[in-house]
């Protein structure tokens, strides 16, 4: 068995050592896991530098081509020109670069002497000097077009040169055209972003870099015949090509490498690992090369080793505990055992004793006292005149009885009084005591009970009356058995008192997570609240400002803008539904309902969306009935369908019902989409995954599954799919079978038809009162465009004061919180106090709250939930006035 001590170190070890797994492995995955993402982010980075170096190329790559086919230049390459001649090819050629933006254009004869060119009017001017050692003179003399990239000879400055042959009639090649492109913007572009970006040629020499340290560094080690050909087109002219220290530590399965760059003392390098991509440069032998820091995947994997340390720790606690439990239980019942075990042996004892007493008081009478000392209690034995018959020395020694007080025939009523001088039978009067005692025995009622002395002494007595009379009385020394009971008792009250702690600090902790959930929750419905009274004027602001725009463009742009408001509307609508839900508050209505007409409904709002995008979309008659809240089983086939059109590119779109069994209909979703590989198919019900195959245009935020997936937890349906690769997906949600005569009797009454125009809203007068300020000059200008009067448009205090007895308004647009703790329903009682009148009233707030809503509908009063669609407040307003006109 391990020592206590060797048990507590094993414990600890293994805790220590579990925890620095976790947080390596847990480390270890975040690490390669973002750096995988990184990788892919840069990999996209880097084409985008690549597409945008080839694009500035190709803008010049046909000008010489152009300039090959001018009849000037033609004539200019035939026969020895004059100083005028050569002059106005000079500015023909300066004209053309400063047409195109380019760096220098230059006319070559066929021996590479440079005839005429752009920059002439500069010190360093190209006319007069020999080429013909330029490989871009060469590829075009002898292929027709040529390309190279190298410092220029005369003007010292970087850049690339496309060069086309200039030909006869015949063919025969009389010179070339070559253009200089400069691209040291390119490189001040590359200033913008943090990583590094370079290219090299196709000897490994780094040409362009976004940091000057890094160029003309080699990559790769230059052979001899490499430097003779360097040296030969004087390529980088005098600039010392050095190396560039760089070791490889890791490489990735997409390309890309972890490396270290050593620093040298022209060469400032960043600390630590860094992940360097490569990617050919297409129509080029040049490579783009993004060096990036990683310092976001080492903070990943911090994060996830200190969280998988955490769940370690958490999860080795929690086996603590329980094996504490289990521990304590067992020692409990341990306890019991041994305490039910001493019970057992002791009363076995007296039994015996008991057993030996009679036995031996029986044979007293024969005159055989002797036989007494053999047992270990204090036994004496009187006769039926109280009278000592026969004793043992055990007695004697727990009494203390004198010798010549111990005498056969001598009443037991001496050693009660001599018992009583020495106050061993308690307080009182002295004479009820020992009369007591002495009835007792003379009524021969057998008794058992127990004793303490003044010394601490515990004696158990128990006394039985003898067949032919007399009494015989035993005296058990118990003292030992009670201490043993008392220890037990004590340690069995520890254990629960222990048991009890940690309870209470169990339910302490559950207390804190509840707290800390529903704190949370109120951050995140206040958070929603503020964020939602901003976008709530900017979507009505959209709304206005549509009006006033006469051209198809510019309303396309504001449509833009309201679809960006709607989707930022519904992100935050989807995370408070999701607060809401996890907290406890999202309330449910359970019954049975037809869905027939729910699909009806769906396919009709859908249909034409789905027409737009190329898609047919089908629901298949059903006369099914459910079990379940028709508001939320509405929003998960919503869902479903907007996520089938958003990723299907061609084809149908079938909703349909199935019968699991005898008590459960399946409602499945098909779509013939690029489908979800099986490694996603529960990630995509979590939170912010989503496909990267949808619409650019509608991609999502990632939160439509991992609702639906609590709203099936909610209303207990159970949600799943079945995806293959290329063909498609099924997504199915399982309710229970209602009943059909109650779905009937629960059907709604038909709705009112809206008002078809503004006839309500002409001439009426409103207030609004709200504490956001761009709210309310938003809300009033709609209302008075719409022709109402709108005398205020303030918060709660301006309200307040401008409230005038019988001057009330026809309708009040009110929201619930005007700040300063004013309540919207508190402030609406104080106003129709002040008019003497009670006006209608449309709640407009950010709260959701369905209690809210509850209570606007008992009172009679509109509710709409910031923020607030033009259409949808239009009417409303117009249904509220029409309903307010009807009313007596």
């Amino acid at each position: 068995m391990p020592t206590p001590r060797l048990r507590q170190f094993w414990t600890l070890l293994i805790l220590l050592a579990g925890t620095v797994a976790s947080m390596f492995a847990a480390g270890q995955w975040a690490w390669h896991r973002s750096l995988l993402d990184e990788s892919e982010s840069v990999q996209r980075q880097l084409a985008l530098y690549g597409q945008t170096l080839a694009q500035r190329i190709d803008r010049y790559r046909t000008l010489p081509e152009v300039l090959a086919l001018d009849a000037q230049l033609q004539d200019a390459l035939r026969r020895t020109l004059s100083t005028d001649e050569i002059a106005q090819l000079n500015r023909k050629l300066e004209q053309a670069n400063g047409a195109s933006q380019s760096s220098t254009l230059t006319l070559l004869d066929r021996d590479g002497l440079a005839v005429a060119a752009s920059n002439w009017r500069t010190a360093t001017s190209n006319v007069g000097v020999d080429y013909s050692f330029r490989p871009y003179v060469q590829q075009a003399l002898a292929q027709g077009r040529g390309s190279f990239y190298g410092i220029g000879v005369t003007t010292g400055e970087p850049g690339y040169f496309l060069s086309q042959a200039i030909r006869d009639d015949s063919g025969h090649i009389l010179g070339l055209v070559a253009i200089k492109i400069a691209l040291q913007e390119l490189e001040r572009e590359w200033l913008q972003t943090p990583d590094i970006v370079l290219a090299s040629d196709a000897h490994g020499v780094v040409f362009l870099a976004s940091q000057d340290a890094w160029r003309y560094r080699l990559l790769e080690p230059l052979d001899d015949e490499e430097r003779r050909e360097l040296n030969a087109t004087r390529q980088y002219s005098d600039q010392p090509l050095r190396p560039l220290d760089v070791r490889v530590d890791d490489r990735l399965d997409n390309g890309g490498r972890l490396v270290r760059v050593q620093p040298s003392a022209d060469m400032p390098a960043p600390p630590g690992r860094m992940l360097w991509l490569t990617q050919p440069l297409p129509g080029t032998p040049w490579q783009l090369h993004l060096v990036h820091t990683t310092h976001s995947s080492i903070a990943d994997s911090r994060w996830a080793a200190a969280a998988g340390g955490g769940g370690w720790l958490a999860l080795s606690l929690l086996v603590l505990f329980v094996r504490q439990r289990q521990r304590l239980a067992r020692l409990r019942q341990r306890s019991r055992q041994e305490l039910e075990t001493v019970l057992q042996q002791h009363a076995q004892e007296l039994r015996t004793a008991q057993d030996g007493i009679v036995q031996a008081a029986q044979q007293a009478d024969m005159g055989l006292s002797r036989s007494l000392e053999h047992l270990p209690q204090g036994v004496v034995i009187i006769d039926a005149d109280l009278k000592l018959v026969a004793w043992n020395s055990r007695y004697v020694q727990l009494f203390r009885y004198p010798a010549d007080l111990m005498q056969v025939g001598r009443p037991i009523e001496d050693l009660m009084r001599h018992n009583a001088r020495r106050g061993l039978l308690g307080p009182g009067p002295v004479e009820e005591a020992i009369e007591r005692r002495l009835a007792h025995l003379r009524s021969a009622t057998p008794h058992l009970h127990e004793s303490a002395k003044g010394d601490g002494t515990v004696l158990e007595i128990r006394g039985n009356p003898l067949p032919e009379g007399g009494f015989v009385t035993s005296y058990a020394d118990i003292t030992s058995y009670k201490n043993a009971a008392r220890e037990l008792r004590s340690l069995a009250d520890a254990l629960e008192q222990r048991v009890a702690d940690r309870t209470r600090d169990l339910d302490a902790a559950r207390r804190e997570a509840e707290q800390a959930n529903r704190s949370k929750t109120r951050f995140v419905a206040a958070a929603v609240h503020d964020l939602l009274q901003p976008l709530n004027a900017a979507r009505m602001f959209t709304s206005l400002l549509r009006s006033h725009l006469p051209g198809d463009a510019e309303r396309h742009a504001v449509d833009s803008i309201d679809g960006a408001l709607a989707a930022q509307d519904a992100i935050l609508n989807s995370l408070l539904d999701i607060s809401r839900m996890e907290s406890g508050q999202f309330d449910v209505h359970i019954h049975d309902v037809a869905l027939g007409p729910l699909l009806q409904v769906l396919g009709h709002n859908f249909g034409v969306l789905a027409e737009s995008q190329g898609l047919q979309l089908r629901c298949v008659p059903t006369r099914a009935v459910v079990r379940t809240d028709d508001n939320l089983l509405r929003r998960i086939l919503q869902n479903f369908v907007s996520n089938a059109i958003r990723y299907s590119r061609r084809g149908r779109i079938v909703v349909g019902c199935r019968r699991v069994g005898d008590h459960h209909l399946r409602i499945e979703v098909h779509d013939q989409g690029p489908g979800i590989p099986e490694a996603l198919q529960r990630e995509i019900f979590e939170e912010f995954r989503r496909l990267d195959e949808g619409r650019a245009d509608d991609r999502g935020a990632g939160l439509g599954l991992a609702i639906v997936e609590r709203l099936g937890r909610l209303l207990g349906h159970e949600i799943g799919l079945r995806s293959q690769l290329g063909r498609g997906s099924v997504f199915w949600v399982c309710v229970p079978l209602g009943n059909p005569a109650a779905a009937q009797q629960a059907a709604p009454p038909a709705t009112t038809q809206q008002p078809a125009d503004d006839a309500p809203l002409q001439g009426s007068s409103a207030w609004v009162i709200d504490d956001d300020g761009p709210t309310c000059a938003a809300t009033q200008a709609l209302l008075q465009r719409w022709g109402c009067t709108v005398p205020l448009a303030a918060g709660a205090p301006d309200a307040l004061a401008a409230a005038q007895p019988g001057q009330a308004p026809q309708l009040v647009l009110l929201d619930v919180h005007l700040g300063a703790g004013l309540h919207g329903p508190e402030v609406f009682a104080q106003l129709c106090q002040r008019w003497g009148q009670t006006p209608a009233v449309i709640l407009v707030t950010a709260e959701r709250d369905a209690t809210l809503r509850r209570q606007a509908a008992e009172r009679g009063w509109g509710f709409l939930a910031k923020p607030v669609r033009a259409p949808a407040l239009r009417a409303l307003v117009s249904q509220t006035l029409l309903r307010q006109g009807a009313s007596p």
